[in-house]
């Protein structure tokens, strides 16, 4: 049954992610957490394990079709990416889970705030 919730989750996060271009932080964690009662640091590593695959290719695809991506950005982000997740992982294991879920809490109240308040 915990395999279908997992299933029903990932659907509705890509679904997210295809329609907004939002799930792993904004979305996943949460769900991983609170539902699934994953510990702060498990759900980040969780989701970037999500990413591993090429979970995006095919909405990326269609978004690429629709003029509506950037090859050349996209290639250099992925490279921060990959770079960056690297050390921010390293970093976590500095922290506890409960500063990572208060970081992770700040960092998306400041993106609302920003997008409702600035849009």
């Amino acid at each position: 049954m915990v395999s279908v919730l997992f299933i029903v989750v990932g659907l509705a996060c890509g679904t997210l992610a295809g329609l907004i271009g939002i799930a792993g932080g904004i979305f996943l964690i949460p769900l991983l957490i609170y539902i699934f009662g994953f510990s702060q640091k498990m759900a980040q590593g969780t989701t970037l394990a999500v990413m591993l695959p090429p979970i995006g290719l095919a909405a990326a695809f269609l978004y690429y079709r629709q003029g509506n991506v950037s090859v050349k950005a996209a290639m250099f982000i992925a490279v921060g990416f990959f770079v960056g997740g690297f050390f921010g992982a390293s970093m976590s294991s500095h922290f506890s889970n409960e500063t990572l879920t208060r970081i992770f809490g700040l960092a998306t109240l400041a993106v609302s705030v920003k997008m409702l308040l600035f849009p």
